[in-house]
């Protein structure tokens, strides 16, 4: 940019995946179904996916298929890397992190964000640590809740 070298936040993504990986983190992902009836979806959320889709079918209702996955894996502890756009960060606390812990998969979410000096070096515009600590804090003591730790990494 204006002949300016920037980190390239799909190139630290590849070599984050290929760190994680060779100490035995892996990809996962949680499989539900869903559909309108929100009575029905509190009814079936913590059955498993197979018998979600038979309770709600057997409601008439129609099951949607869905499901998160998250970067990390191991030892009920879940990361996810964020140098993707600002937005997802917020998914990944408030869905990703909360879909595993609410299912049983883990008991810590750990979320890693880049510095904003951090970003300001980055090819593309993710978010950063300090705002989205601010938002965290802003949501109030125990949103999410879900046990979550945040680490702010900057070069």
């Amino acid at each position: 940019m204006a002949g300016r070298k920037l980190y390239a936040p799909i190139e630290m993504n590849k070599a984050m995946d290929k760190e994680f990986q060779a100490r035995g983190w892996k990809e996962s992902r949680t499989s539900y179904w869903v559909t309108k009836d929100a009575n029905l979806i509190r009814k079936t959320m913590t059955m498993d996916a197979a018998d979600q889709k038979k309770e709600i079918e057997a409601r008439g209702q129609i099951p949607i298929y869905s499901y998160n996955r998250t970067d990390f894996v191991k030892d009920r502890i879940a990361v996810e890397v964020q140098f993707g756009k600002y937005s997802f960060v917020a998914f990944d606390l408030f869905v990703k992190h909360m879909a595993f812990f609410i299912g049983d998969v883990i008991d810590l979410g750990i979320e890693i964000l880049p510095m904003k000096e951090f970003q300001a070096e980055m090819s593309s515009g993710p978010g950063y640590y300090e705002g989205e600590l601010y938002n965290l804090i802003r949501q109030g003591r125990g949103v999410p809740a879900v046990p979550l730790v945040m680490i702010g990494i900057a070069p």
